[in-house]
């Protein structure tokens, strides 16, 4: 496999992670923030749709027309999901955005050149691989906030629908952690810090 396919190979495979995350939630539970931030997973899905646009698109002369809720990307709002907006819509937007992307990607070589207006200048002449190791990154960062923020909706979490990665007792496991932590506390900090929770919101003794 040349460096491109791997490049692509592992772009595919955040990309995928990020449309589980989604998979059986409530249009409410999708969208609903669960850190101050207003962080959420339907948001960070649409988000990426827009940088898969761009960088695939704006950025090497081949742009594409994207839905009209993607062209206010000023003050976070691309990760704001309306009302009137299903999470079948933003995926579909997703997936559209996957494939111009994909086309991109095919049809240029990676030291292909490409223009990155909004990136710090100094920095705005970019190339395929640029942009590809730039996307595997963002994505794979939304990911792990994705990870965390499907946890804290409804419990779920894993690495992949085929592959957990997770001890199997993992509440066992929290509660080992967050004995720990509370142990390192008195040896490092001298104090015991406040009552904890666990999984299921019980203060731990």
């Amino acid at each position: 496999m040349d460096p491109k396919a791997y490049l692509h190979l592992y772009l595919q495979q955040v990309r995928d992670v990020m449309v589980w995350k989604l998979d059986g939630l409530s249009e409410y539970d999708a969208r609903r923030p669960v850190t101050p931030t207003g962080t959420n997973l339907l948001g960070l899905v649409k988000h990426l749709t827009g940088n898969e646009f761009g960088y695939f698109g704006e950025v090497f002369g081949r742009p594409a027309q994207a839905g009209p809720w993607l062209l206010d990307r000023t003050q976070s709002e691309d990760f704001l999901v309306r009302a009137d907006e299903t999470r079948t819509d933003v995926i579909a937007e997703y997936r559209r955005a996957w494939a111009h992307a994909d086309a991109t990607i095919e049809a240029l070589d990676l030291d292909a050149a490409g223009r990155a207006p909004h990136f710090p200048e100094g920095m705005r002449d970019v190339t395929l691989l640029w942009m590809l190791v730039h996307m595997i990154s963002e994505t794979g960062r939304h990911a792990g906030h994705a990870d965390i923020v499907r946890e804290l909706v409804d419990g779920s979490a894993g690495y992949h629908p085929t592959v957990s990665n997770l001890p199997g007792s993992w509440s066992e496991f929290h509660d080992r952690v967050e004995a720990t932590a509370r142990e390192a506390a008195l040896i490092h900090d001298g104090c015991q810090p406040g009552p904890a929770q666990n999984r299921a919101g019980i203060v731990l003794d």
